[in-house]
C-alpha cells in the first residue's frame, strides 16, 4: 500500500486546491499526476506478483491503450471531415483532422525508428515521442478537469449573470450556439432569483465588421422576445474578444457594486478557459457552460486546449526543451553504442 502514498498525497493536495480556488490549470495537472501515480503503483504491484493473471491484466491494458489510440484517431479523422462539411475549411475547423494526422505521423515515426534503428532517427523519435506524450498528458488533464469543473455547482448567490457573446448570423441573428448560452443564462438567473433578489443580466459583445448591430443588443432583444424583463438587462457593447468581454463587464459590475459576485455563462467547451481568464483578471465569480452540438465539441475543445498551451507558453517551452535534450541524449547514446 505504500506505493499508493504519492497518489494519495497528490490527490489530497488537489482537493485542498479545488476548495480554495477551482479556477487553476494546476488543479488539472495535479489530478492527472495523482491518477498517473496510482496507475504506476498498480502496474508495479502487478509486475511484482508472479501470477499469470497479473501478466494478463498488464498486456490487456497495453492492448486497450493501443485500441483507444486507434479509435481516437478514427474519431478525430471522421469528426474533422464532418466539421469541414458543415462549417467550411477555415483553419480553426481543421483541428480535429490535423490532430488525427499528427497521431498517425508520430506512430509512423516511432515504428520507422524501431525498425531502422539509426542514431539520428532514434534521437528524433525519442524527442517527438516525448513531446507527444507530454502534450497528450496535458490534454487528458484538461479534458477531465474541464468536465469536472463544469459539474461543480455554484453555491453562492450572485449580483450579476454575464453572458459572453460569440458572433451573429447574417449580421443580426442570434445563432444556435449563442442561443444556448442565453437559455442557460436564463435558467441560472431564475435559480439565483429564487434565492433572493434577482441579479442583473449583462449581455457582453461588441459589433463586428460584418454585423449590423452589437452582439449584446441582439442578445438582449432575443431575451426580451423570450419574456425576460428588459429592466434586468445591461448591455456591454464594446468588446470583441473573450478577454474584453470579461474586462468591460468587470468594469460595469465594479462601478455599480464594488463587492459584487457574478456567474459567467458561455458554452461548455469554453467554460474552463474562460474561468482561467476570469481568475487572471481577478473577477469574483465562476463560469458555467451551456450545451454544444456534439459534432462541434471535439474541434472546439482542441482549439481551447491550444489556447491554454499558448497562455502557458514559457512553462511548455521549458518542458519541451528538456525533452529535446532527452532526444539528443538518446542520439548520443545510440551513436556511441553503434560506434
Amino acid at each position: 500500500m505504500l506505493a499508493y502514498a504519492p497518489a494519495a498525497l497528490l490527490f489530497g493536495v488537489f482537493c485542498v486546491r479545488v476548495l480554495r480556488e477551482r479556477r487553476r490549470f494546476g488543479n488539472a495537472v495535479l489530478l492527472g499526476l495523482a491518477v498517473l501515480c496510482a496507475l504506476a503503483a498498480w502496474t508495479l504491484q502487478l509486475a511484482r506478483s508472479d501470477s499469470t493473471s497479473g501478466l494478463v491484466v498488464a498486456w490487456s491494458l497495453v492492448g486497450l491503450g493501443s485500441l483507444a489510440v486507434l479509435v481516437l484517431t478514427c474519431f478525430l479523422f471522421l469528426n474533422g471531415l464532418q466539421m469541414v462539411r458543415k462549417e467550411g475549411r477555415s483553419p480553426s475547423n481543421l483541428l480535429s483532422l490535423l490532430a488525427a494526422l499528427a497521431i498517425l505521423a508520430v506512430i509512423a515515426l516511432l515504428i520507422t525508428a524501431f525498425v531502422v534503428r539509426t542514431p539520428v532517427l532514434t534521437g528524433v523519435a525519442a524527442t517527438v515521442g516525448g513531446i507527444a506524450l507530454y502534450v497528450s498528458f496535458l490534454f487528458l488533464c484538461f479534458v477531465c478537469y474541464a468536465f469536472l469543473y463544469g459539474r461543480l455547482r455554484v453555491r453562492r448567490g450572485a449580483d450579476y449573470v454575464v453572458v459572453l457573446g460569440s458572433g451573429l448570423v447574417g449580421g443580426s441573428t442570434v445563432p444556435p450556439l449563442l442561443a444556448s448560452r442565453l437559455k442557460r443564462a436564463q435558467a441560472v438567473h431564475a435559480r439565483l432569483a429564487r434565492r433572493g433578489s434577482a441579479p442583473v443580466l449583462i449581455t457582453s459583445g461588441g459589433q463586428g465588421p460584418d454585423e449590423d448591430l452589437p452582439e449584446s443588443h441582439a442578445m438582449a432583444d432575443y431575451l426580451t422576445a423570450q419574456g425576460f424583463p428588459a429592466d434586468l438587462i445591461e448591455r456591454e457593447d464594446r468588446s470583441t474578444t473573450t478577454e474584453e468581454n470579461l474586462r468591460y463587464s468587470k468594469a460595469i459590475m465594479e462601478k455599480a457594486k464594488p463587492d459584487y459576485r457574478c456567474v459567467i455563462v458561455t458554452n461548455n467547451y469554453h467554460a474552463f478557459r474562460a474561468a482561467l481568464t476570469a481568475r487572471q483578471m481577478r473577477i469574483r465569480g465562476q463560469v458555467v457552460g451551456s450545451p454544444t452540438a456534439a459534432y462541434f465539441w471535439p474541434n472546439a475543445t482542441i482549439r481551447e486546449f491550444a489556447a491554454i498551451l499558448v497562455s502557458y507558453r514559457w512553462t511548455n517551452a521549458a518542458m519541451c526543451s528538456l525533452l529535446v535534450l532527452g532526444g539528443v541524449l538518446a542520439w548520443w547514446t545510440r551513436s556511441n553504442g553503434t560506434g
